[in-house]
């Protein structure tokens, strides 16, 4: 759900940073689903990853895309995105391949989108030497030998992310996501979102943990995506406390994106190097890096762009906190957060759920969850026993919306996978590291060809 639109007015009053994220505010009946998935590129022929240049390179999987209509965007002479109709395929720093979808009506319409995007991506990828992977954390390759995609925003990320952080890079260039992004009613609504999406995070991860594999050996952890958050930079991530405060709303949430420090200001499509600065200073025409210059709206979204915590507000809401899967697991993602959140009774039954849970707490299972996923123990019961609870509350909101496929099946079904996932107790990390111990005889490549798209 990409935000498009170019903005150059100037920010004279800080009161235009909060009427920003609040003209995000829509009436149920304009809200909509907009779903991103990530999934690492590589060589069906060896398993390297896959480079940007080259005749079966990443550039000529963008160029073979566009004969579905796709347009090309540029960073100089480089492609490095394409759009069409509302969506967008991006690259992240080490190649990840992103499908920024659309703002779609219901949960089908989102599935197939999905749908069509990896069609089309196999279709064009076969004759490139190329497959794709749905998985959490790179299984394989070394930091060194995973590519750098030619976008100036990356450059200066790579040099500023040691600096706050071990794991940083890894997070670049390693990790793959699914995340949804969602609208809110109004202020309140978006507190109560906000809230209930931060508190259940944890869930989300648990259900979606999927990256046991570290350069071709069990790392320890079952999502270790979600670990390598715990130390990237705790200036822009984490599980963020206040929102749970009294009186939280737009405005806090502008105070705590200002004190975030910057990455870059983007001027005539070129990057300026303004990492560590603050963006305070940009309103009081104090920048280093544009030193007597002050910010535009278009400064204010790009700056928000760089806030990476579980659940993140722009002009909606993005809950952040699964790792990469395959194809069935993509559309589970929406499904289950649209059933928590776009059903007032389910999202009244969620906030219920967690209101009581302390920030120590919340904390914790955040902390936990990378490692044991399900059988995480919170408040003397395993968290399975409470995903168990939040499936049947989104079941609950998506029965509700009643919206239904030309076939006449609403939308519940896309909850499926994860009910399975949470009857059988075993989250995917263990479905893989059972088949690495067993079948796989200890060797790492099988999951390129049994779990590629």
């Amino acid at each position: 759900m990409a935000e498009s639109e170019s903005n150059n007015t100037p920010i004279e009053d800080p009161r235009q940073l909060i009427d920003y994220l609040a003209t995000g505010c829509k009436p149920k009946s304009a809200w909509r689903i907009g779903t991103e998935h990530e999934k690492f590129g590589f060589r069906l022929s060896d398993h390297s990853p896959v480079p940007y240049e080259g005749p079966n390179g990443i550039r000529a999987m963008l160029e073979g895309l566009q004969q579905f209509g796709w347009q090309p965007l540029m960073e100089g002479e480089h492609i490095i995105g394409l759009s069409q109709d509302g969506a967008s395929i991006t690259l992240e720093p080490g190649g990840q391949f992103e499908l920024s979808g659309a703002p779609l009506e219901n949960l089908h319409a989102t599935c197939g989108e999905v749908n069509t995007h990896l069609k089309q991506v196999k279709q064009v990828a076969g004759n490139l030497d190329i497959g794709f992977l749905g998985l959490g954390f790179s299984p394989l390759w070394t930091r060194a030998e995973t590519p750098m995609m030619p976008k100036g925003r990356y450059e200066i990320m790579t040099r500023y992310m040691p600096t706050r952080g071990t794991l940083g890079l890894d997070m670049m260039y390693r990790s793959c996501t699914v995340q949804v992004n969602l609208d809110f009613a109004s202020e309140a609504d978006m507190t109560r979102k906000f809230r209930v999406g931060l508190a259940l995070q944890p869930i989300a991860t648990a259900l979606f943990a999927n990256s046991p594999f570290t350069e071709g050996r069990p790392n320890g952890y079952l999502s270790f995506r979600s670990h390598v958050w715990t130390d990237t930079d705790p200036d822009r991530s984490g599980m963020l406390p206040f929102v749970f405060e009294d009186g939280f709303g737009f405005e806090r949430y502008v105070d705590y994106a200002l004190d975030v420090p910057m990455y870059f200001v983007q001027r005539d499509g070129v990057y300026r190097d303004a990492a560590g600065q603050s963006f305070r200073d940009f309103l009081d025409g104090r920048l280093p890096a544009l030193p007597g210059e002050k910010p535009t709206l278009e400064d204010w979204a790009s700056h928000l762009t760089t806030i990476f915590p579980e659940v993140r507000i722009k002009k909606f809401a993005e809950m952040r906190g699964a790792d990469g899967g395959p194809w069935r697991r993509l559309c589970a993602l929406p499904a289950l957060w649209v059933g928590l959140m776009y059903d007032q009774s389910a999202l009244d039954a969620a906030w219920d759920l967690v209101k009581g849970w302390s920030a120590e707490e919340r904390q914790c299972l955040r902390d936990n969850v990378p490692k044991t996923a399900l059988h995480t123990e919170f408040r003397d019961r395993p968290l399975r026993e409470i995903a168990v609870e939040v499936l049947s509350i989104a079941r609950g909101g998506l029965k509700a919306r009643a919206t239904r496929d030309q076939s006449g099946r609403d939308e519940q079904h896309f909850l499926d996978v994860l009910q399975e996932i949470v009857s059988s107790g075993q989250c995917p990390a263990e479905e893989l590291l059972n088949n690495y111990k067993t079948e796989w005889n200890g060797d790492i490549h099988p999951i390129f060809d049994e779990y590629a798209y």
